[in-house]
């Protein structure tokens, strides 16, 4: 995980030294207050990704010496097609719509949310993939 860590402490170094030239240039509290936090957020992000790399094993992308076959084998679980997405997108675009046209659409969405997030999370539980 050591490019993730680079990637992330460069972009904190980057908007440590934006946000003083940003202040000076702009005298804007709010822009200069954004840079800052994203500096600091990177940076802990940065210090996460170092914690969490020092725990686990060295991934292939992290040797040197590491050769291609290294890197083969199961990546992870991937589902087959699923609607649930598409209804929990469903839920979200009413909710998001509730407050220029009526409370009472967020307030429908929030409940076909609920329906959806749950479908999503318990859809190996029954039918076709059911296991």
């Amino acid at each position: 995980m050591k490019v993730e860590r680079w990637v992330f402490a460069g972009l904190a170094i980057f908007l440590f030294v934006v946000t003083p030239i940003y202040w000076l240039s702009a005298h804007e509290i709010a822009g200069a207050l954004a840079l800052g936090l994203s500096g600091l957020f990177c940076l802990m992000i940065s210090g996460y990704v170092l914690a969490v790399g020092r725990r686990i094993d060295a991934r292939p992308e992290d040797d040197k010496l590491a050769e291609v076959i290294d890197g083969a084998g199961t990546l992870g679980f991937f589902p087959p097609t699923s609607i649930w997405p598409f209804w929990c997108a469903v839920c979200v675009a009413l909710i998001c719509l509730g407050p220029p046209f009526g409370w009472w659409i967020s307030i429908l969405g929030i409940a076909f949310g609920i329906w959806a997030t749950s479908g999503w999370a318990f859809q190996y539980y029954r039918g076709e993939y059911q296991h």
